[in-house]
């Protein structure tokens, strides 16, 4: 008998991602205008750039990424084991409490509520109830994982666990703290071990939910667009205990040249340099899955977001070891060559690829033939892409340009130039991404409207060969 999946929950987390999507990316245009033009934070507190930051990144990291990974997640583990969800009411709160926690720290940023950490601004009532939603999700993945009909556990569920996992653990660790009012507390470590144990969770937060969960994605969506087996399964399982037991120790190296024991900035180094091996051998899998059937990508758009996504993933894991290098470190370290980094990571991988499991599910989730316009999708593709490359070029060379002029002396040893000089010269480098960001979220646009008049549309006649998308193609052969 044929497993009646729940497609209603995967549909909620999916629409809030699209939701958060733009509004992450409107808050990143918003606060790169704001470089260009430091007075539209309009003489309000509530706009200035160090409130609206932290916006964007949760809006981001946590709100758009957060959700896509829970919608494919819960999409693909039904699927890869033929399993209905355990506890669709449990599913539904995780929902709503995840939404809130959002809702509210998004909130009190505005209003200058937070811890002031890096990737973890939220104050310590919003990490609870972060946490009550976290572990509630990792419940129900293991439940529905225990009931699966299927023997085999495929990849993308391995990845997709990690990710669960590691990111409970980081999030209890970075916030352990103590409440001394209803919108403060006092963080356990300080000194040295309050920045070791924030770059623990930073640089994990991006390695387990930014970059192991949307593997898990990669598994399965480009073998399943391709149509054949993911090309080495071993390779697969390599990348994953690889990734796992290397990035866990990587990050150290940003803390190069602080107070934090030297011997722990070169663990935190080599162990970046080392983590380019799985990372390469995930990125060559992928790509191989699709060798031979190239002819696909003609006839496929969404297919040309996972290989872009894929392009950008080597890429900004290669990117990633070399910057981790002390002595490249010394040049490049708080420059915009770091956010050139994270954004051709960010919005070339994680978006990229985000966006191509989107116009997937879509009409699977809505019983649709197909998504409503592939021209639109072409030009999402055309606009998300040039806006990516704006983005990280100009950054890169003014990241360059930064660290040069900052390390530039004169004949009696003093600075050849005064910061003032340097901010000004950067002005049209920011402008230019600014440019960029404003293309990328005009795709992000035109992907809402496309998948808003595909649920809308009366193209839902049984004619989808649903046989055809249930089965286990990419999970059920070892090759």
């Amino acid at each position: 008998m044929k497993t009646q999946y729940d497609y209603k929950i995967v549909k909620y987390f999916t629409l809030a991602s699209v939701f958060w999507a733009i509004f992450g990316m409107s808050m990143g245009v918003f606060i790169a205008f704001q470089l260009v033009y430091p007075d539209m934070d309009f003489g309000m507190e509530y706009f200035t750039f160090g409130r609206m930051r932290p916006v964007h990144t949760t809006g981001v990291i946590f709100a758009f990424a957060g959700n896509i990974l829970i919608a494919t997640s819960l999409f693909i583990l039904q699927k890869t084991c033929d399993a209905r969800l355990s506890h669709p009411r449990l599913a539904r709160f995780i929902f709503i409490v995840y939404q809130c926690s959002l809702l509210f720290a998004l909130i009190g940023y505005m209003f200058g509520i937070t811890e002031s950490k890096e990737y973890a601004e939220p104050e310590w009532y919003i990490d609870i109830l972060i946490a009550i939603a976290w572990i509630s999700y990792l419940y129900l993945y293991l439940s529905t994982l225990s009931k699966r009909k299927e023997k085999h556990i495929y990849v993308a569920n391995w990845f997709y666990l990690a990710f669960i996992i590691i990111v409970a653990i980081l999030h209890v660790g970075e916030n352990l703290s103590i409440p001394i009012s209803w919108t403060k507390s006092v963080a356990v470590f300080s000194g040295t071990q309050s920045a070791m144990v924030q770059w623990w969770y930073g640089h994990n937060a991006v390695g387990f939910l930014l970059t192991a969960g949307f593997l898990g994605m990669m598994y399965y969506f480009v073998p399943k667009r391709v149509g054949k087996p993911v090309y080495s399964y071993r390779l697969s399982i390599l990348h994953f205990w690889g990734f796992l037991f290397l990035y866990i120790w990587a990050g150290a190296h940003h803390l190069h040249y602080t107070a934090l024991p030297d011997w722990v900035q070169s663990l935190g180094m080599t162990m970046s340099i080392m983590l380019w091996v799985p990372s390469w051998g995930g990125m060559i899998n992928g790509i191989m899955t699709i060798s031979g059937s190239w002819y696909k990508l003609r006839q496929d758009p969404v297919l040309r977001f996972f290989v872009i996504a894929l392009a950008f993933y080597g890429m900004s894991t290669f990117e990633g070891p070399v910057l981790a290098i002390k002595s490249v470190n010394a040049l490049s370290h708080y420059t915009e060559w770091t956010i050139s980094h994270v954004h051709s990571g960010t919005l070339g991988w994680v978006s990229m690829i985000s966006f191509g499991a989107l116009y997937h599910m879509v009409p699977v989730l809505w019983g649709k033939r197909d998504i409503y316009s592939v021209q639109l999708i072409n030009a999402h593709l055309w606009f998300a892409s040039v806006g990516i490359v704006l983005y990280i070029t100009s950054m890169w060379a003014a990241g360059i340009m930064q660290g040069l002029m900052w390390r530039s002396y004169d004949d009696m040893g003093f600075l050849r130039y005064a910061f003032i000089e340097i901010v000004s010269l950067l002005q049209p480098y920011y402008m230019t991404r600014a440019i960029g960001g404003s293309l990328f979220l005009v795709g992000a646009l035109i992907m809402m409207y496309n998948i808003y008049k595909t649920i809308c549309s009366n193209d839902d006649a049984n004619k989808r060969n649903e046989s055809e998308e249930d089965e286990a193609l990419s999970c059920r052969i070892d090759n």
